[in-house]
Parts: C-alpha cells; sequence; structure tokens
C-alpha cells in the first residue's frame, strides 16, 4: 500500500470513530485529530492522534547515527503539541497517537517507538509504526501489572485508528 491510500484510509476511520480536526501544521505535523472519550478503566480521557509520513527517505525521521533520535524527537514534539491542546483545567486524561508510517520498518525503529517512555507529566504518548509493506502495525505492549488499562487502550485506539 502507498502512503496516500493509507492516510485515506486513516481518514476515513478517523471520521468514523468521531475524530475531529482540531489543528494542521502544529509542531510540523500535517493534521492532528481530536476525540473526547469515557473509558470505563482509564476515566475520562481526551484523544489525540498524528500520522507521519516516514516513507522514503525515513532518515528524514530517524537519525541516520543512533536510528532513534528522530522517532523520540518528533514523539516528544507532539507531546508537547498535546499539552498544549490539553485544557489544564480538565480532569480527562491527555493520550497521544503519533503514527510513523513507512514503507519497511526495521527492528531498530520499531524497538525505538515502542519501547519508548509513554507518561510524563500526566500525558500519555504512544510513538506507533505502521509497515506499509507488510501492512504491520506495530504497538506497545500491554504490561503484566501496573498500568495496564492505560496500555489496553493504546491497543484499541490503534487499531480502530491506524490498523487499514
Amino acid at each position: 500500500m502507498d502512503f496516500d491510500r493509507y492516510r485515506e484510509e486513516v481518514a476515513a476511520n478517523r471520521r468514523k470513530h468521531g475524530f475531529d480536526v482540531v489543528d494542521e501544521g502544529m509542531a510540523g505535523f500535517v493534521r492532528i485529530w481530536r476525540a473526547h472519550e469515557e473509558d470505563p478503566t482509564v476515566g475520562s480521557v481526551s484523544v489525540f492522534a498524528t500520522l507521519v509520513d516516514a516513507t522514503g527517505d525515513v532518515s528524514a525521521v530517524v537519525d541516520a547515527t543512533d536510528g532513534v533520535s528522530g522517532v523520540v524527537a518528533a514523539t516528544d514534539r507532539f507531546r508537547e503539541s498535546v499539552a498544549d491542546l490539553s485544557d489544564a483545567t480538565s480532569s480527562a486524561t491527555p493520550i497521544g497517537y503519533v503514527a510513523f508510517a513507512v514503507d519497511s520498518a526495521d527492528d531498530d525503529l520499531v524497538s525505538a517507538a515502542t519501547s519508548y517512555t509513554v507518561a510524563e507529566r500526566r500525558t500519555n504518548v504512544f510513538p506507533l509504526v505502521y509497515d506499509l509493506e507488510s501492512g504491520t502495525l506495530h504497538t506497545h505492549s500491554v504490561p503484566r501489572l501496573k498500568g495496564r488499562g492505560i496500555y489496553r487502550r493504546q491497543r484499541e485506539d490503534a487499531t480502530r485508528l491506524f490498523d487499514v
């Protein structure tokens, strides 16, 4: 699948699940989407999502020196965007997803995304990798003990938005 077709299918998913466009061009992201939901495990959440075209020259997203700093930097920028877009007076937990669509995902890229520290300053941001060649979405694993609810939520959100 090519990136343009994938982006169209993700856009259809976000509309189907009630995500609205909240900003265009913020912090280098083409579009950011948002939805407010009640989760029986996590409580009130504000969910933010964006899609990054990392096809072709992956070094634009992933630093060629260490293979991870580009993913981390982009995810950190998205975390800042989520914090800026979140209402500080709201009791909703902000959760963000930044999906990197790549031609073919290598192990270093998947590892960098799925080992990223998710929780920081009350904001949970999950980098995801979608391999366009194999049609595989790489998400964070669900821990066996603490924090299972937010990670389960991540799996469900990732599937409904980015797995096509």
